[in-house]
């Protein structure tokens, strides 16, 4: 079964941690990456993509975070 690809935005990346009551270096433990990543997706300089997308989906569901797809932007971050 293949999974809906998410779009993550800032505030739904900083709620998901907050539910799992992580700490930004936690959540990057987490899911492989730097705490700087984390950071950088917090305050939306860029946004997950790809793996770390899929990642944070996974990890949303299997902690019954409650979430909703996020609609395009006008403007793009940059991608990390």
């Amino acid at each position: 079964m293949k999974r809906k690809q998410l779009r993550w935005d800032s505030e739904q990346i900083r709620a998901l941690r907050q539910h799992l009551g992580f700490t930004q270096q936690q959540m990057a433990d987490e899911l492989g990456t730097r705490q700087q990543t984390i950071s950088e997706w917090e305050t939306g300089m860029y946004e997950p993509r790809g793996t770390s997308s899929t990642l944070l989906t996974m990890i949303a569901e299997k902690a019954s975070f409650d979430y909703e797809t996020t609609p395009a932007r006008k403007t793009k971050p940059r991608k990390a």
